[in-house]
């Protein structure tokens, strides 16, 4: 694993020299390893530089030398970001928005046709942190922290089945990855079309989970929930 790490922070600064780029700040969403396990290599390379992260993860961010907290404001070159607190995924897990830019890192909590799975928070927290990324322009562009599009368009379809700009998102994804390309970035917009955990409004999705769950009300938590359960299993 630390071979593999040294090999992504390498990657790092050999595309920024290609690009003539200067690195100056990393940007950790939440500390899971996958995200923040290369800080501490890329901070060996790069003197001085910024590590941000989110002061609710607890010191579990490596290499952290710049504390965030919701609503913080952050400065990167020229551009002028905003952190969103977004937990549940973990305790302090963070977005950051930067409009000029138009355009939103997600981490682990919005997916393109997804999120993430509920391990330190619950229901309602995500559906709290989804309704804030979900209340940023529709024209922001949605960088997340995986490539899982295919699968999570695939799932939704069992939920929506009939939801056309849905289906048509599920075989141009389908089709973006036989070739391998990416899938990434989506926008909010398109994401409140197609997204189930955006959803939880549809009267076909509610009506698909009721027939799982016939004892299922129409608390949009409990309707959230219902489907988060279903995704973990699929």
């Amino acid at each position: 694993m630390r071979r593999g790490r040294l090999r992504e922070a390498d990657k790092v600064v050999a595309a920024a020299k290609l690009h003539g780029a200067k690195i100056v700040a990393v940007l950790t969403t939440h500390w899971h390893g996958d995200h923040s396990g290369g800080n501490n290599d890329i901070a060996s390379k790069v003197p001085g530089i910024k590590v941000y992260g989110a002061s609710a993860e607890g010191g579990k961010i490596p290499a952290l030398t710049n504390p965030v907290a919701d609503g913080d404001q952050v400065r990167i070159g020229a551009l002028d970001g905003r952190v969103i607190g977004i937990p549940a995924h973990t305790n302090g897990h963070v977005a950051y928005y930067f409009p000029k830019l138009g355009a939103v890192f997600t981490g682990d909590t919005m997916f393109v046709g997804g999120c993430g799975r509920v391990f330190e928070g619950n229901a309602a927290t995500m559906v709290a942190s989804l309704k804030k990324l979900a209340a940023l322009p529709d024209s922001t562009q949605v960088y997340c922290g995986h490539e899982y599009t295919e699968k999570n368009l695939r799932f939704a379809l069992t939920l929506e089945p009939n939801n056309q700009v849905l289906r048509a998102k599920y075989e141009w994804a389908a089709k973006a990855r036989a070739a391998n390309k990416w899938t990434v970035p989506s926008t909010i917009g398109d994401e409140k079309k197609f997204n189930p955990f955006l959803r939880t409004g549809s009267a076909e999705l509610r009506a698909s989970l009721k027939k799982i769950d016939p004892g299922l009300g129409d608390d949009p938590v409990a309707i959230f929930a219902k489907a988060r359960e279903l995704k973990d299993r699929f």
